[in-house]
């Protein structure tokens, strides 16, 4: 058996049989070179006849349909767009009251600037806790099914918000409301991994990267006008009708891809239609079934992974800063854009509200331009290399994206005057928007890139950091702004990015196969 566990460790290949018979051996999960975790070799399945007290449930060979990874590219793109869409109207619900915020306060009598900024970035906070449970969940009981539940519940809570008496049930109903919600940001990742291989998932993977980003800043511009007609209250109930259809959808459309449930359930049924006393097998069990994969111990060391990500993993310690203050940057800017449009140029609630599709060009623009280019840089370094791909390939688009980012802030920052048309700090938005949608898209395929069998966990790490930032940003920046004014404050802002964000795709690009190397995660 030393034999056959050497050849397993040391194999590329997809097992070639669907069923193997082993005695009193615990299978073990291995990673092959190309990134996929969910590999196993094809030698040696034939053991000795009298090993078959155990049947092991494996893929049917490399070709198996049930393995999401041979899944049509119709199917695969219908799960992709619905996991993006639940990914999208979350965001959305986080920051389309900003424009609101104002009246809400007025109507429930609250006075203080930072109450009212938290009755926007409170949902956000939920961001921060809600993958560090969801996560681990979905990988007992499936990406699927945690992500309808989490879903229903984002939604009867948002409902909820629509009905709200007072600030601190609003501010309440948010936070759990944001728990629910969280649950696209931390299991999406690990559902396109499972779905797509590493040459094909760019594409993917920016369609999903973009929704966490477009939806805060199409939010206000709907929200405003929401407002300005009709009430506040109908911010959360519109949303709440939106998740519903997306919910319906899913329920068509969504099917399980993490390979252990999914194999599992092959097991299931295998166990319902064999007869033990004639097949000879004591016991089925799929290639992924271990000690580890109870569910005590997923929970324990899944609840714990997202911090040893922050104490041992370099990769997250540097990038997740970065992608932190990135959407930090995002929501400040979400919350200060009213001030700059109502208050420098005296415009109206729905008026201001239309400069948040400043924000969008930029991050739609650069997203497709990057989604074209990752997959085609990814495959033609891979080939370069001797046809071994490396997670540091998705990070081209972080050198323009990090100098872009500052620049940006520089000219919003500046020309946000009176005597200055407004066009000029649209056009500093949108430098704004495009690198940071550039900056996220590629440390999100990075880390998924990086870390693929924890993905999940890995995505927890930088996502609660992300989260704590995207709370915390709103909160000073008010004060920042009215201490500093917009063009000292944005500095600020622009040197933090340059000296943080800059050298990192350079320090990764060099560096970034020994880190991994060292690393007790990194595939």
């Amino acid at each position: 058996m030393s034999d056959t566990r050497a050849q397993r460790k040391n194999s590329d290949q997809i097992v070639s049989s669907s069923t193997t018979t082993l005695q009193n051996t615990t299978p073990t999960q291995t990673l092959s070179n190309d990134d996929d975790p969910y590999r196993h070799d094809d030698l040696n399945n034939k053991q000795s006849d009298e090993d078959n007290d155990i049947l092991l449930v494996d893929w049917d060979g490399p070709d198996d349909p049930q393995n999401p990874k041979n899944w049509s590219k119709n199917r695969k793109w219908a799960a992709t767009l619905i996991v993006s869409s639940f990914t999208f109207v979350s965001p959305i619900s986080s920051a389309m009251m900003a424009p609101s915020s104002e009246v809400i306060a007025r109507e429930f009598h609250v006075t203080n600037s930072v109450i009212t900024a938290m009755m926007t970035s409170m949902f956000v906070l939920g961001y921060a806790f809600g993958p560090l449970f969801l996560g681990p969940l979905s990988e007992i009981y499936g990406r699927t099914r945690v992500l309808q539940l989490s879903n229903l519940w984002y939604a009867a809570w948002n409902l909820g918000c629509g009905f709200a008496q007072d600030e601190k049930q609003l501010i309440v109903f948010r936070l759990m409301a944001g728990l629910g919600g969280s649950a696209p940001l931390s299991i999406g990742g690990g559902l396109l991994g499972d779905l797509w291989r590493p040459e094909e998932r760019g594409q993917a993977l920016a369609l999903y990267s973009l929704a966490p980003i477009l939806g805060p800043s199409l939010g206000p511009l709907a929200g405003a006008w929401v407002t300005e007609r009709t009430t506040w209250r109908w911010v959360f109930w519109s949303t709440t009708i939106f998740d519903a259809l997306i919910q319906i959808l899913g329920l068509f459309f969504l099917q399980e891809t993490f390979a252990p449930v999914v194999l599992e359930r092959k097991a299931v049924r295998i166990r319902q239609g064999m007869d033990p006393e004639k097949s000879g097998h004591k016991e089925v069990r799929t290639v992924f079934d271990s000690a580890d994969r109870h569910w005590q111990n997923i929970l324990k060391k899944a609840l714990f992974r997202p911090w040893g990500f922050f104490i041992y993993e370099p990769i997250i310690q540097l990038l997740g800063i970065y992608i932190a203050f990135v959407y930090g940057l995002l929501y400040l800017y979400l919350t200060t854009i009213p001030g700059i449009f109502e208050g420098v140029y005296q415009q109206s609630t729905g008026i201001a509200g239309l400069h948040y599709l400043a924000f969008g060009i930029g991050l739609t623009g650069a997203s497709q331009l990057n989604a074209r280019l990752m997959d085609r840089a990814y495959i033609y370094y891979t080939k370069k290399n001797g046809g071994q791909g490396r997670p540091e390939y998705r990070l081209l688009g972080m050198i323009p994206g990090t100098w872009i980012l500052p620049i940006g802030l520089f000219i919003s920052g500046w020309t946000a005057r009176a005597d200055i048309h407004w066009i000029v700090p649209d056009i500093g938005m949108a430098f704004v928007a495009a690198g940071m949608i550039l900056n996220y898209q590629c440390i999100q395929t990075y880390v998924i890139d990086a870390f693929t069998l924890h993905a999940a966990s890995a995505l927890a790490a930088t996502g609660f950091l992300r989260a704590l930032c995207a709370f915390g940003f709103p909160l000073f920046a008010p004060t920042m702004y009215r201490v500093l004014g917009f063009g000292w404050g944005d500095t600020i802002l622009a040197i933090f990015g340059i000296v943080v964000g800059c050298p990192a795709p350079y320090i990764f690009w060099k560096y970034g196969q020994r880190i991994r190397n060292a690393s007790k995660y990194a595939a």
